[in-house]
């Protein structure tokens, strides 16, 4: 399967037609998991789930730190075709990440925060999620992109279920089958992962690792990439925590039910795809030399990122209050300027997405990680600057448009440095 992949020449076709069946998957998802959301919002109690969302963002944070491995794990596999190695080295990292954020990041939720949540609800968080991540990480590494645009839309669709299954048929509270249903769903898209990956290619065994200086490469740029993908989940966790400490509750409820579901559909429509089907191909067509495709990759991914940006801020512009209060009910008011602050900066986060994929796929991972970093300390600098001249939570969304703002130059100069370094006539191609 993915032989035939890649003898195909027409890499820019066959990105269009994955990343266009992703973004419908990802339409998908969004019409499922966001008619969740608002049906929720009708009736659940907004602190609970101000409260549900941010023991999860706290859970995930940890976890989310071993999808980074998912593009070191891609650029490795496309160069080296050592999946053994690469995988049993994956499993032995999620196991100890897995442990850790049992024996940290529980306590610290239950003694720290003195959040009241069963420990079984949050032991069950964890396993879900974790072996979610693994098995979403050996999709995109095999470039299995049917299995990975289909979880796209099953996964909401599970959550949603499982709540339901949890409420209605065990007769448990709001807020515990909220808990449940995630981790039930998350175990269910990660079997489905299994079984059809399995179909195509067999489990590699759990083995001792042979660390030769490939293997050595990939655990570096690994470490590297989990760093960046921890940074990357910290900017959205240090917004919260602001909200948290410089506002209401309320304003932390517009944040979670409103602002932030839509933040992450969006990045799920657009930009989840620049990583998960852009990134593989462009390590791909640097490993065959072909820098035309990736010029061309480039023109329709920056060409696209002007129209998704420019109809979203109109959206916004025009009808996004009304389109606020026809979704949630009034209490949510607030979220409209938000949203629509939030409008202004999105496009710096395609092109951005876009730029860190290309200065992945050439081994660049260090330099990627520094780009994020810069951006989270563009993030605190820029809210309490502009935290002087406002005392409107507005705020909080500007200073996270800047922080990408500021990660889009630098990636733009890191990404016109390695132009510069390629050989004239390889970089007449790109």
């Amino acid at each position: 399967m993915h032989a035939i992949q890649d003898e195909q020449p027409d890499s820019l076709g066959r990105l269009k037609q994955a990343f266009i069946t992703g973004m419908w998957a990802s339409l998908a998802s969004i019409i499922i998991g966001f008619a969740f959301k608002v049906w929720l919002a009708q009736w659940v109690a907004k602190g609970d789930l101000a409260l549900f969302n941010s023991v999860v963002d706290l859970i995930s944070l940890s976890l989310i730190l071993m999808t980074g491995f998912r593009s070191s794990m891609v650029v490795s596999y496309s160069q080296t075709k050592n999946d053994r190695d690469i995988i049993n080295i994956f499993r032995y990292f999620l196991i100890g990440m897995v442990l850790l954020t049992w024996g940290l990041v529980i306590p610290y939720i239950k003694h720290g925060l003195h959040i009241r949540v069963e420990y079984l609800q949050l032991v069950g968080i964890i396993f879900g999620l974790g072996l979610k991540v693994y098995f979403t990480n050996l999709v995109a590494m095999y470039r299995m992109y049917d299995i990975s645009n289909k979880v796209t839309w099953l996964e909401p669709l599970a959550n949603a279920l499982m709540f339901m299954a949890c409420y209605f048929g065990l007769g448990m509270d709001a807020l515990s089958s909220l808990f449940y249903g995630l981790t039930l769903s998350s175990l269910g898209i990660a079997l489905y992962m299994y079984l059809y990956r399995r179909r195509d290619i067999a489990t590699r065994p759990l083995a001792k690792v042979a660390l030769g200086p490939e293997m050595r490469s990939y655990v570096k740029k690994s470490f590297t990439a989990s760093l960046e993908a921890g940074a990357s989940i910290l900017m959205i966790y240090i917004t919260v925590l602001l909200t948290i400490r410089h506002f209401s509750i309320d304003e932390l409820g517009d944040f979670q039910v409103v602002v932030r579901p839509i933040f992450t559909y969006m990045t799920l429509l657009f930009v989840f795809p620049i990583y998960r089907f852009v990134l593989p191909e462009l390590a791909v067509n640097l490993r065959n030399g072909d820098h035309s495709q990736i010029r061309m990759i480039r023109r329709w991914i920056f060409r696209l990122s002007a129209i998704v940006s420019l109809l979203f801020f109109m959206l916004m512009l025009l009808a996004g209050k009304p389109l606020v209060l026809l979704l949630f009910p009034v209490d949510y008011v607030g979220a409209v300027p938000v949203l629509f602050h939030f409008s202004i900066f999105f496009i710096f986060m395609m092109l951005n997405g876009y730029q860190l994929a290309y200065i992945k796929a050439h081994g660049h991972f260090t330099q990627s990680l520094l780009i994020r970093l810069a951006g989270i300390v563009a993030l605190v600098a820029a809210y309490y600057l502009v935290a002087r001249f406002t005392t409107n939570v507005v705020a909080i969304i500007v200073a996270l448009g800047l922080g990408y703002m500021a990660m889009f130059i630098l990636s733009t100069l890191a990404e016109r440095r390695i132009l510069r370094s390629l050989p004239p006539e390889l970089a007449a191609q790109s």
